[in-house]
């Protein structure tokens, strides 16, 4: 919110971590926390992935993840790659030579899963890949995929063993004295997945990726992710970020936007501040919102706006906001501008003044952008 102070304890220390570039998107240091996805078409499908690569970039996605699980989807890697507007992750799993082959097209990253790709030789085989096509790699470790002497040693996979699997193959990365790496230590587990990471986070200086993996449908696997995500980034831990859901990729971008914005780690898009509504209520408040949602979706500029249906919370929520509608009665509400009250409004203009105030806000807001860049 452009016209509020910087409050103290709003402030989040995070975690000093090593600078890593994935493709052109910085990584760790003092890098914006980036947002990832994965696709889920056919990696085959060439046209397909790249129309949905495209439609994440479009919602905000950072980086994208593509599953290369045979030699017809690296082939085809080459081709999305070409196309993509963003960096693109080849996942890697059971055999090295995808990784290879995935860097020979042009990945960005190469995301392994140490337990499952093989012994070191064939690791240093991909390392030596990565460095001479200019990839990073993501050391993948995932709880339902820890190598078996692990398994025996500690019984069940528990933060220590994950931890532990992260660090071995680290020193098998540094060993070959290549750095350009980064590291999670995922579980679908929520306590299991925060321990391993908080662990994770006092042993290396690496970049962290952050995940719940496996973390359900758009509904629960939002709020399990919202939960153990959130509280990491909270005690400043996490340099990049996947939401992982069953639901369309684009959803995965703007969850993970919602939580970092939430903590005021990112600021993309329209922050829509609205109450539930009651009896009290001068319009319909849920309607409104849901409309509002979707036709302000194509707004990327960082602003607020505060929809409250009466008097109650509405003005003062409106301080707090760039724009502001709060119900009042017969039929009308009063409009906010940067916290202060503008002017009356009849609700059934609300919806479509409000997108032009936003719009006017948003270019407003570029074109201040744009010429202090060029000063």
């Amino acid at each position: 919110m452009a016209h509020n102070p910087i409050r103290p304890w709003r402030n989040i220390d995070r975690r000093k971590s090593r600078r890593i570039m994935v493709g052109r998107v910085a990584v760790g240091g003092d890098a914006p926390i980036s947002v990832q996805t994965m696709t889920n078409t056919l990696t085959t499908d060439v046209a397909a992935t790249i129309a949905q690569v495209q439609r994440c970039a479009v919602a905000g996605a950072d980086i994208v993840r593509i599953s290369t699980p045979d030699r017809e989807s690296t082939q085809a890697l080459k081709a999305i790659i070409a196309e993509s507007p963003v960096p693109i992750v080849a996942d890697i799993h059971f055999h090295y030579k995808r990784a290879i082959e995935a860097a020979e097209a042009g990945a960005a990253c190469l995301r392994i899963n140490p337990g499952n790709i093989g012994d070191a030789s064939r690791v240093r085989e991909v390392i030596r890949a990565a460095r001479d096509h200019g990839c990073s790699i993501r050391i993948g470790v995932n709880a339902g995929s820890l190598e078996k002497h692990l398994l025996e040693k500690y019984g069940e996979p528990c933060p220590e063993a994950m931890v532990e699997s992260g660090l071995g193959h680290i020193r098998i990365l540094q060993d070959n004295d290549f750095h350009e790496f980064k590291i999670s230590v995922k579980a679908s587990d929520v306590f299991l997945a925060a321990a391993a990471y908080q662990q994770l986070a006092d042993a290396t200086d690496a970049p962290i990726h952050l995940g719940i993996t496996e973390a359900g449908g758009m509904l629960s696997g939002t709020v399990k992710s919202a939960i153990g995500l959130g509280n990491l980034l909270w005690m400043g831990i996490g340099d990049t970020i996947r939401v992982s859901l069953s639901a369309d990729p684009v959803e995965e971008v703007r969850v993970g936007f919602e939580i970092l914005k939430s903590l005021g780690l990112r600021h993309r898009g329209v922050t829509i501040i609205s109450c539930p509504s009651c009896a009290r209520q001068g319009f319909d408040v849920i309607k409104t919102v849901a409309v509002l949602e979707e036709r302000l979706a194509h707004i990327t500029t960082p602003m607020s706006l505060s929809i409250i249906g009466c008097v109650v919370n509405g003005p003062g929520e409106a301080l707090m906001t760039d724009i502001g509608f709060t119900g009042g009665g017969a039929g009308s509400g009063m409009v906010y501008l940067a916290g202060k009250q503008s002017h009356k409004l009849g609700n059934d203009r609300m919806i479509d003044h409000i997108v032009e105030l936003v719009e006017a806000k948003a270019a407003e807001l570029e074109a201040k952008t744009a010429s202090e860049a060029a000063e």
